[in-house]
């Protein structure tokens, strides 16, 4: 069980969605709102692995004078555009940047949050296929999809979390259970009709959170926020006196 202390210098708690890579525009955005003594926490598809390791340093280098000037700590969290051995084995630690772990719990302000990435690719067929291929001719990293990309449920997480005492007020996730929004796939059409499996599989992601939604209620957590991002949609929604913030790309928002 991962554990991560949030510095006490940090007052305010956000939620970014999808940035796909975009870590200067994510930059700008914090000064731009003005947001400062924050800890942000990209909730997936921050659009790492598509790049050698030594670019993330360059990046790193680029976006820290902001996240200093402002005080802000940026932690990620791994979505469907991001190779998972970035965040299982902690390539990305830098003193303003980091990459958790799936399951990682985050202590902040004597409260707890439970961090889960991971979701299915809607353009896996295409990430996977000639037309993907040709487009990346020249990149210096391939293939740029990755298998294990599904959201995990980890009974015996869930069990040392609740065996430790630790009570869970929020999670933030890359997708979400299936009575959250969005609940219509119309938007998706074109990607089901190329992919004969990926209904099925969106289906049994969406069961998934579901479970793991379920496991947190029955332990007693005492749920307040759940934070998401995946759709490129934003809206906010209160189920079960739990209040589900679902971000869009680039969209900031202070939850706790």
């Amino acid at each position: 069980m991962n554990i991560f202390d949030i510095p006490k210098q940090y007052t305010s708690f956000c939620v970014c969605g999808d940035i796909h890579g975009e870590f200067k525009t994510l930059a700008y955005h914090l000064s731009q709102q003005k947001i400062e003594n924050a800890v942000i926490v990209v909730a997936g598809d921050c659009g790492i692995g598509f790049e050698k390791e030594n670019y993330y340093l360059r990046i790193y280098d680029k976006v820290s004078r902001t996240l200093k000037e402002r005080n802000n700590f940026l932690l990620l969290i791994r979505g469907n555009h991001d190779n998972p051995e970035y965040f299982s084995d902690g390539k990305i630690d830098f003193p303003l940047m980091k990459t958790l772990p799936d399951y990682s719990i985050l202590r902040f302000s004597e409260k707890h949050v439970l961090c889960i990435g991971g979701a299915i690719s809607i353009d896996r067929k295409y990430r996977q296929g000639k037309m993907w291929l040709d487009k990346m001719k020249g990149r210096t990293i391939r293939p740029l999809y990755w298998e294990n990309e599904s959201v995990i449920f980890s009974e015996t997480t869930l069990d040392e979390i609740s065996k430790n005492g630790i009570k869970i007020d929020c999670v933030i996730s890359h997708t979400c259970p299936s009575f959250c929004s969005p609940v219509s796939k119309s938007s998706i059409e074109c990607w089901l009709s190329e992919d004969p499996e990926l209904d099925s599989d969106l289906i049994l992601e969406r069961a998934t959170m579901d479970k793991i939604y379920t496991r947190l209620i029955d332990d007693g957590h005492p749920l307040q926020n759940w934070g998401y991002a995946h759709f490129h949609n934003s809206n906010t929604e209160f189920i079960n006196d739990i209040k589900f913030s679902m971000l869009n790309i680039m969209e900031i928002k202070e939850i706790m």
